[in-house]
C-alpha cells in the first residue's frame, strides 16, 4: 500500500469517527439550565399575582364572590343553594331570558337543526335561522348587512385585528372594553387613548398625527359597563368626518336599553345608523343568548365573512341561540314598554342611592348603577355583607379598575321592583 493510499485510508477514517462521535452526540439528551420558575404553571406572573389577593381574602375571613352557582334561571331574583336572593349580577336587562316565547323559538331550532350546526358557515353552508336574524339585525341599524360570530369578545377581536393593520391607527376610549384593546394588539396598529368621552383630545390628536396613517379607526361603546353613561355620538360622528376616520360602535350593553324602543345609541339621538362605519354587538345581554354581530355596509360584512379569521375559521352560530336573539327582537319590537320599565326602575335605583349618599359615579341611570366605595377590601366586604343578607352584587376590584375606584356594580332589570332597590340601598347604607 502505498503512502497516498495509508493516507486517503487514514482521512476517510477519521471522518467516519466524526460521523459516529456527532451520531451519538445527537442521541444524547440535552438537558438545558432553566430555572424551573418557567416549568411550571404556578409561577407564572399572573398567577401569583391573583393570589395575593386571594390570601389576602382568606385573611380577612371574606368568602369568594366570584363562580357563585346559579341554581336556576338568573333575573331580578336567582336560587343559590336553595335560598332566594335579589340578584344584580346578570344582563337580563328585559327579562327576555327564560320568557316562554323566547325557550320555544330554541327548542323549535334544537328540533329542526340539531344543536350545532356543526362547521364554519364558509365551508360548509348555513342555516336560514343565521340569516334571518343577520337581516333582522341590519334592519335595526338601517344599514345593508350584519355578519353574526360566536362570540362577543372574538367578534371585537377578530374584527379590528383582522381589518386594520401595522401602517393605521386605531383611538379607542379610555374605558374600552378588553376585547377592543385586545383586537387592536393582534391588529399591529398604532394604538392611542383619549380620556373618556373626551371628543376635544380625540380631535387634537388627530390633528396632531392622522397625516401619518393610512386608515385610521376611532372606537367606543354605547353604554359602559363600568360606570352606566353614554357617548355624545353626534360629536365623535363629526370628529370622524373631519379627520376622515372610521367610527366603530360597540352596542354590547346598548341594544335594548337606549333609545325609546331599544333600538339603541343611534336611536337615542334620532342619527341614522349609516352615520356610523361599524357596528358592533352582542347576544348574550338583551337577546339571551350567546355570540356577537357586526353591522354596516355590504363590502365592511362580505369582507369579513371571507376572510375575517373568527368568522371564517370558526364554528357557525348555533341555532338554538340565533332563534332565541331573534325571538328576543321580536318581542323587542311588539313590547317597547320593557325599555321604558327598565329605565323607571334604573332612574329609582340613582335617585335613591344619590339621596342616600353613595356614589354612583357616571351613572346616567339606563341600566348600570355603580356604588363606589373607593378600596378593593371595602368593595370585597361590603359585596360579602350584602350576600349575607340575600342580595347578590360582584364587586369590581384592582386592577380592573383604579383602587380608589373599586366598586359595586348593578346591573338592574326590568323586573326589578321599587321594593327590591329600597331593600337593597338600606343594606348598603347599614353595611357602609
Amino acid at each position: 500500500m502505498t503512502q497516498k493510499t495509508k493516507l486517503i485510508d487514514r482521512i476517510l477514517g477519521k471522518k467516519a469517527e466524526a460521523a459516529q462521535g456527532a451520531a451519538s452526540v445527537l442521541s444524547v439528551p440535552v438537558v438545558s439550565k432553566v430555572s424551573k420558575d418557567f416549568t411550571r404553571f404556578d409561577r407564572f406572573p399572573g398567577y401569583e399575582k391573583m393570589l395575593v389577593p386571594k390570601a389576602a381574602a382568606e385573611r380577612f375571613g371574606l368568602a369568594n364572590p366570584f363562580f357563585v352557582s346559579h341554581d336556576g334561571l338568573a333575573g331580578a331574583t336567582t336560587q343559590i343553594d336553595g335560598r332566594e336572593f335579589i340578584n344584580f349580577s346578570s344582563y337580563n336587562y328585559l327579562g327576555l331570558n327564560g320568557d316562554q316565547r323566547v325557550n320555544q323559538a330554541a327548542k323549535d331550532a334544537i328540533d329542526r337543526y340539531g344543536t350545532t350546526v356543526s362547521a364554519s358557515r364558509l365551508v360548509a353552508g348555513e342555516r336560514p335561522i343565521q340569516r334571518d336574524l343577520e337581516r333582522a339585525l341590519a334592519q335595526v341599524y338601517g344599514v345593508e348587512d350584519c355578519v353574526a360570530f360566536v362570540s362577543g369578545h372574538a367578534t371585537n377581536v377578530s374584527t379590528i385585528g383582522y381589518l386594520f393593520g401595522p401602517k393605521d391607527l386605531v383611538l379607542h376610549d379610555a374605558l374600552a372594553h378588553n376585547s377592543i384593546i385586545e383586537g387592536i394588539k393582534l391588529s399591529g396598529a398604532t394604538r392611542r387613548s383619549f380620556a373618556h368621552n373626551d371628543t376635544a383630545q380625540l380631535d387634537q390628536i388627530l390633528a396632531d398625527i392622522r397625516g401619518q396613517f393610512e386608515r385610521v379607526l376611532i372606537v367606543i361603546e354605547g353604554h359602559y359597563s363600568m360606570d352606566g353613561d353614554i357617548p355624545d355620538l353626534p360629536a365623535f360622528i363629526d370628529v370622524k368626518r373631519r379627520h376622515q376616520a372610521f367610527l366603530m360602535v360597540d352596542e354590547a350593553h346598548s341594544l335594548g336599553v337606549l333609545g325609546a324602543t331599544g333600538l339603541g345609541l343611534h336611536e337615542h339621538y334620532g342619527v341614522p345608523g349609516t352615520d356610523v362605519d361599524i357596528w358592533m354587538g352582542t347576544l348574550s345581554k338583551t337577546m339571551s343568548g350567546c355570540g356577537g354581530y357586526i353591522a354596516g355596509e355590504r363590502a365592511l360584512v362580505e369582507h369579513l365573512k371571507y376572510a375575517a379569521p373568527g368568522f371564517v375559521y370558526s364554528v357557525g352560530l348555533a341555532p338554538a341561540l340565533a332563534a332565541a336573539a331573534l325571538q328576543c327582537l321580536e318581542i323587542l319590537r311588539q313590547e317597547p314598554q320593557r325599555v321604558q320599565q327598565l329605565r323607571q326602575i334604573t332612574q329609582y335605583f340613582l335617585t335613591e342611592a344619590k339621596k342616600a349618599g353613595l356614589d354612583v359615579g357616571l351613572s346616567q341611570g339606563f341600566s348600570i348603577v355603580p356604588v363606589i366605595v373607593g378600596s378593593s377590601l371595602k368593595a370585597a366586604k361590603l359585596s360579602n355583607a350584602l350576600f349575607k343578607t340575600g342580595i347578590n352584587v360582584q364587586p369590581i376590584i384592582h386592577p380592573a379598575v383604579e383602587e380608589k375606584a373599586a366598586r359595586l356594580r348593578f346591573f338592574l332589570s326590568n323586573q326589578h321592583t321599587p321594593a327590591h332597590i329600597d331593600t337593597t340601598i338600606a343594606a348598603i347604607c347599614r353595611s357602609l
